[in-house]
């Protein structure tokens, strides 16, 4: 040690480090080089390629292969054809430069296997900063990698998973507005984005067709039948196995593969691959082979999800993530369509029950009167609101309006028995308070399960004025309006149908020229949100402002202002004594359209004519003569022609009157040169001469409307423009 007092001694120097002499040194560091289990390779700079010069034994136990074996040789002996390309051009750059570089790269050991490297270079240089060799510490890093991407795989599973738990969750939002009409297609979309890389869903209404939504009524272009060899399942009619149709017809679970090129396949199994072939032309790559999904129901299948895997062709690309979404989502939606046909079987027996018990308004001579009824949308079009119009005789007229409690087949049906009951009555007795005491007697020996309520109406005339006679079951009270001012007709009321023992009263009221007498069933004013007596406050106030002139018109007018959003049945009956004297006037939001529900019977077409004439007359359309003749064909095509009821409409464009008449025919009206050798045929001629027409699919059937001309020529006297 140096002696601080020394001179030349810096008093705050401090003593050199001891340790081992510098040969000791040396031996201890390359033996630690040797023992260490991180691998050391020394590569000469100024050898072409920068050949290796020396490698610990690490390297040898890393990689197996000896010094003798690598002496000379560059690290790049390490690489393989698996070997990113990527990093090791990263640690080439590194050397280029001159400076440190750390990647981590696939290399293969001496036998051929694989480990994951992490190679740190670093240059070495001399005392006058030229790098002379470089240095390359190499790391087995195989377990952490393996582990990382473990943990890749196990987080993009759970992605997945959760990815699919989303779209399903989004299939099952999408299936609760079964009405929109591209629902399938919004599904397939959501599975190309997630799952597969094409899809499309086919489903099987008395034949399979391609299907955007769920719509049975709705039917595209391409459908095939569902031919079958008589009780072998699989098996079409011309006895070729149909791999599809074994589907269909629940023989086979699936999913199938199907190529799109099938040889000696059925009918269906080959009209299915056209059309996903005609769908994928002018892919870059279309595939041969599709993966096809039964779409289960409950008691059948209702089609099928055709998928193209991204993976590559057949089942085998599909994983078990993707087979389980896809199995989920044709689960629901087999359950949405197979409700949907649920449903509208339901539906249609309903409807046609229903209206098969509502009666049909007759004609009713020097009265003008309007019905009306709609059914709930809630409750499958089930009710028991009814309304009757009987010409008992020339001079009296009897009114019904009723309503049995609940909303399913065993309320028509008791609405029918009281109908059929009071119908008969009332041809015995123009006293409304002994009618319903008849019908009392009779309900109560007939045990009807439900409870009703009832006004019954009869209007007399004697020296041309009409009387108005009433009784209520438990109903609430007609209105009266008259000169703008509106009578609540609260007399006479009693108990509900049945239940009437003490004697049912009537009362009376004698009508004048313009009286509008409505009556209504609850569903009109009552409201979850208000109580009945406020709907019937509304109902008075509503009335007060009518302007319409015509019974037609005053309904539409309370229809538009109450029933925007009926919460149950609706029935109304508007009866209005004709005033010559009358103005045409129009009150404040008066709605300018008709709406008429006739029977398909002759009968009606008069019935349409007069309608026509009386709401020119309310509208102040002059010369409704055209319109008369356009009508009178339209209706008398539907009641010959078509089948079911007959719905017509009318509505004041700006421009002139249109008409549509609807009927469950779907066939399209035929303009013909009329029926050699007997009279008739030339209806849509008529029609065509004085409007402008067309038609349109409806439902189950049909609507024609026609737009007549304001001066049809024949009837002002001026000829069209050419």
């Amino acid at each position: 040690m140096v002696n601080q007092h020394e001179p030349g001694a810096s008093p705050t120097s401090a003593p050199p480090p001891s340790g081992p002499p510098d040969g000791l040194l040396a031996e201890v560091r390359d033996r630690a080089l040797h023992a260490t289990d991180v691998s050391f390779v020394i590569t000469d700079a100024a050898e072409p390629g920068r050949g290796i010069v020396w490698v610990n034994d690490a390297f040898t136990r890393t990689t197996g292969y000896p010094l003798e074996e690598v002496l000379g040789r560059t690290p790049s002996m390490l690489h393989g054809p698996d070997t990113d390309r990527t990093a090791t051009a990263r640690l080439g750059a590194a050397v280029a430069e001159g400076r440190p570089g750390t990647a981590t790269v696939l290399n293969y050991r001496r036998d051929g296997t694989t480990f994951w490297n992490q190679v740190s270079v670093s240059p070495v240089p001399d005392e006058h900063g030229r790098i002379t060799h470089w240095v390359g510490i190499q790391v087995d890093v195989t377990d952490q990698v393996e582990r990382t991407d473990e943990q890749a795989r196990e987080i993009e599973v759970e992605r997945r998973a959760r990815a699919g738990l989303a779209l399903v969750s989004q299939v099952s939002d999408l299936l609760s507005d079964l009405e929109d009409p591209y629902v399938l297609r919004e599904i397939a979309s959501l599975l190309r984005a997630e799952v597969v890389a094409w899809a499309a869903f086919f489903v099987d209404d008395a034949g399979l067709r391609p299907a955007n939504g769920i719509d049975p009524a709705f039917h595209e272009r391409s459908v095939v039948p569902r031919a079958r060899s008589g009780g072998v399942p699989g098996v079409d009619a011309q006895g070729r196995p149909d791999p599809v149709l074994a589907l269909l017809d629940g023989s086979a679970a699936g999913p199938i593969e199907l190529s799109l090129d099938p040889v000696a396949s059925g009918t269906t199994t080959t009209w299915l691959a056209d059309q996903v072939r005609a769908a994928l032309r002018g892919r870059d790559a279309p595939p041969e082979v599709v993966v096809v999904h039964a779409v289960p129901g409950r008691r059948r299948t209702q089609g099928v999800l055709v998928s193209v895997p991204r993976g590559g062709p057949g089942l085998e690309s599909l994983d078990e993530n993707d087979r389980t979404v896809l199995s989920l989502v044709v689960r629901r939606v087999g359950m949405a369509v197979d409700n949907v046909r649920l449903y509208t079987r339901e539906h249609r027996l309903a409807e046609t029950l229903q209206r098969a018990m509502l009666p049909e308004q007759a004609e009713i001579r020097d009265l003008d009167v309007w019905t009306y009824y709609a059914p709930s949308s809630e409750h499958a079009q089930v009710g028991g609101d009814w309304f009757d119009v009987l010409q008992v005789s020339p001079d009296v007229i009897a009114l019904v309006i009723g309503d049995v409690v609940g909303h399913d087949v065993e309320a028509a049906a008791a609405m029918g028995q009281l109908r059929s009951v009071v119908r008969s009555y009332v041809f015995d007795s123009v006293e409304p308070g002994a009618v319903l005491d008849r019908v009392d007697q009779l309900v109560a020996g007939m045990r009807i399960p439900r409870s009703a309520s009832l006004v019954l109406a009869m209007l007399v005339r004697a020296d041309g004025a009409w009387t108005l006679r009433y009784s209520r079951a438990g109903h609430l009270p007609p209105l009266l309006a008259r000169s703008g001012e509106v009578l609540q007709m609260s007399d006479a009321g009693g108990a509900m149908v049945g239940f009437g023992t003490s004697g049912r009263t009537t009362g009376q009221e004698e009508l004048q020229p313009g009286d509008v007498l409505v009556l209504y069933t609850d569903g009109l004013i009552e409201r979850r949100d208000r109580t009945l007596r406020a709907g019937l406050g509304a109902l008075v106030d509503a009335m007060a402002l009518v302007g319409a002139v015509d019974a037609a018109g005053v309904g539409e007018e309370l229809l538009s202002r109450l029933a925007d959003g009926p919460e149950d049945d609706v029935a109304v009956v508007v009866l209005r004594v004709p005033d010559p004297q009358a103005p045409v006037t129009h009150g404040p939001g008066t709605p300018r359209r008709r709406r008429w529900s006739l029977p398909s019977e002759p009968s009606s077409i008069a019935r349409a004519r007069h309608a026509v004439v009386r709401t020119c007359a309310a509208w102040g359309i002059e010369r409704p003569q055209a319109a008369e003749l356009v009508v009178s064909e339209m209706v008398a095509n539907a009641v010959l022609h078509g089948w079911g009821h007959v719905v017509l409409r009318l509505f004041d464009t700006g421009e002139g009157l249109r008409i549509e008449v609807e009927d469950a025919n779907p066939a399209p009206p035929v303009t013909t040169d009329g029926h050699p050798g007997r009279v008739g045929g030339y209806g849509m001629q008529i029609v065509e001469r004085l409007a402008d027409w067309g038609w349109r699919p409806s439902g189950g059937g049909k609507l024609v409307w026609a737009k007549v001309h304001p001066s049809p020529f024949g009837l002002t006297g001026a000829p069209p423009a050419p």
